[in-house]
């Protein structure tokens, strides 16, 4: 079977299947073999009740005692269990919407249940566990299994069919390392590498497999750049601007003093956008560093020379935060900055209006979403691009942007913290500012790392900062009880009821979470920056979002669920003031390697400390998913958990770079960089 051979070649794939796998862009031979798994499980030995390890998961093999009733509640169904086995101990199971188990679940019924379990006083709780045959979990007992992203066509275990097929039965073995070097740098080959991260024999073999992957990913990456950086880093600059009055005479009307970081930032800007070559910089700074008035001087010199600016933001709402801010400036101080706002949500009106002023030359300022790659915008005369966040690494997406214009200039802004000498291999075709400075009227976060027997307190606390007209921001992990195998997490909506209950009707709570639709998000953030709501209880899709300099508290539950770049980011949604601000970090997972990651952060509120810090702790072999933070916008890889493998990947790039003229391709999708 050759890797170009349609999916139909695979045993069990017909006419009728082939649509989902279609569906997920899987059309060919290789292309279910480079489809790696999302995440794994490993699937735990069988053990008694009464050796049950609590916040973990675990398989037991037990008798149901009663048959259960189904019991209506808050609009959902919920089915209890109970369960024992030869130690006698009973252990209580919860379904929660599979009223159907019921039939399952009979008294005197033997099954395998695993899942998450937790003690409470004296019982012992698993909720919404897999329930399994004995038969059919010793099969996999012990074993670990890849998770692959699905679609309503097809199962976890057709397509895991279907890609062993694939490895069985093809020769994707076509290695570009030699055998001596794969020694050498302790690499897999490539067919090793490929069959083990889809089917792992140990946590180690997973460790290794993800590693030859995650290298050739990065070698691949750093080809494309430095391919490039000869026209990206050092490209003519037909007009050079001129250095004008403009930005001094705003720094002088600031409210607040500009940090010495921000002034050589800024000085660095107006360098390159003056001088021979065109600028293609990196402003790095940690959360609250005040890059956006870097950006917002860029623009001012690039209208007062005439010119049109972008500035492009991750998400909606920081779209039209930036676009406020920038309007509110140039009414204020009477700048030369006339900004138009162009993102996803506008009428037919407004979105008319917006590209007719940008084509015409009457907005010299733009800020918007991907909505400014669209064909239909057409610049005047494009002179600077600016990316915020998300976009930062898109070396594609910054060469698409900058065909919209002769010969812009680009400033990337980022505010994830790489120590320098690896931001010196990733941005090698960019110039790098770093803003280690905070302006001066920023006062530290005070951060505290506790359990939930605290929970009264933080609640008091909370209602204390809430009384002196502040907002407070908490964080779950989950966006509502089903959607957890784990009980023990916390979810927005139960999170918000029992706010709700503890503050009564002296509070207005909202609700954010990644289901709802983007108009929608848009409507909560934007209330909660108007005040009109106390606290927002949300998950993750706050971090990177509004600023809202009114709120002082943030409560991070299950923090240690997350990783400590995200939960530094997380906390920067506070302290964007000068009011004391606050940030709760509850756990209850008392393991020492957790209480030590959390220290880092209760003790430093300095983003580039915490990411060398979070390099030190993180250990290989973790059954995390092949997808990682997702930071850095890599298929696989992440640069910061992965940076020794940047690192050699850099090492050995002019021993491989004549190897990869026609590999390329096959080793990474750049689309997703």
């Amino acid at each position: 079977m050759l890797l170009n051979d349609d999916i139909t070649k695979v045993k069990g794939i017909g006419d009728k299947t082939k649509d989902g796998f279609y569906a997920l862009g899987l059309k060919t031979v290789d292309d279910l073999i480079h489809y790696y798994p999302r995440t794994y499980e490993k699937f735990e030995y069988i053990t008694s009740i009464d050796k049950l390890i609590y916040s973990e998961r675990n398989a037991v093999y037990a008798r149901v005692i009663k048959s259960p009733a189904i019991v209506k509640l808050k609009g959902k169904t919920m089915i209890t269990a109970y369960v024992t086995d030869s130690s006698e101990r009973v252990l209580e199971i919860k379904y929660f919407n599979a009223p159907y188990l019921v039939k399952t679940l009979k008294k005197d019924s033997y099954h395998v249940f695993r899942g998450y379990v937790r003690c409470v006083k004296d019982r012992i709780l698993m909720s919404q566990p897999r329930m399994y045959s004995l038969d059919d979990y010793k099969k996999i007992e012990g074993t670990i299994g890849p998770i692959y992203t699905v679609n309503k066509d097809l199962t976890n275990a057709r397509i895991e069919k279907s890609v062993k097929y694939c490895l069985e039965n093809s020769d994707y073995s076509n290695d570009f390392i030699k055998n001596e070097e794969l020694a050498e740098n302790n690499l897999l080959s490539l067919k090793d590498a490929i069959y083990g991260i889809h089917f792992p024999s140990s946590v180690e073999n997973l460790s290794f497999a993800r590693k030859r992957l995650v290298f050739d990913e990065f070698l691949s990456f750093l080809y494309m750049i430095r391919s490039n950086e000869a026209v990206n880093k050092r490209k003519h600059n037909p007009e050079p601007m001129i250095e004008v009055a403009d930005l001094k005479i705003l720094e002088e009307k600031l409210p607040y003093q500009l940090t010495n970081s921000q002034k050589e930032a800024i000085s660095d800007v107006v360098k390159d956008m003056s001088s021979e070559y065109l600028m293609n910089r990196l402003i790095q700074g940690d959360v609250g560093s005040g890059k956006t008035i870097v950006a917002i001087m860029a623009l001012l010199m690039s209208a007062a020379n005439g010119k049109q600016g972008v500035m492009m933001a991750p998400t909606d709402v920081l779209a039209r935060q930036h676009f406020s801010l920038i309007k509110e400036m140039s009414n204020k101080y009477k700048l030369c900055i006339k900004p138009v706002l162009l993102v996803g949500k506008l009428s037919a009106k407004d979105r008319r209006e917006a590209l007719s002023m940008i084509e015409s030359g009457d907005a010299n300022v733009i800020i918007g979403t991907h909505a400014v790659f669209q064909d239909k915008v057409v610049f005047k005369n494009l002179a600077l691009i600016i990316t915020d966040e998300q976009h930062r690494f898109g070396v594609e997406q910054r060469k698409m942007l900058r065909e919209k214009g002769e010969n812009p200039h680009i400033l990337v802004m980022s505010a994830t913290p790489i120590p320098r000498t690896l931001a010196m291999i990733i941005f090698a075709d960019l110039d790098i500012s770093i803003m280690k400075d905070m302006p001066k009227n920023r006062i530290p976060i005070s951060n505290c790392v506790v359990n939930s027997g605290f929970r009264n307190k933080a609640m008091e606390f909370i209602g204390n900062e809430i009384k002196k007209g502040h907002q407070v921001y908490v964080i779950c992990p989950m966006i509502d009880e089903s959607e957890a195998d784990n009980f023990n997490l916390k979810n927005v909506f139960d999170e918000a009821d029992e706010i709700k209950d503890y503050f009564k009707e002296s509070v207005n709570v909202s609700i954010l979470h990644g289901k709802m639709k983007p108009d929608e998000k848009t409507k909560v953030m934007e209330d909660f920056k108007d005040h009109k709501s106390d606290i927002l209880v949300s998950t993750t899709v706050i971090e990177v979002g509004i600023d809202v300099p009114n709120a002082t508290v943030i409560l991070i539950e299950n923090s240690e669920r997350f990783g400590l770049s995200q939960l530094h980011q997380l906390r920067g949604r506070v302290g964007r003031s000068d009011i004391p601000s606050y940030c709760i970090m509850m756990s209850d997972d008392d393991k020492p390697e957790t209480q030590k990651r959390l220290k880092v952060l209760n003790d430093s509120n300095d983003g580039f400390e915490i990411a060398k810090q979070d390099m030190k702790l993180r250990g290989p072999g973790e059954l995390s998913g092949v997808r990682q933070s997702g930071d850095l916008s890599f298929a696989m890889g992440d640069v910061v958990e992965d940076s020794e493998i940047m690192i050699l990947a850099d090492s050995l790039f002019d021993s491989f770079k004549d190897r990869l003229n026609d590999r390329v391709s096959n080793i990474v999708d750049f689309r997703t960089i």
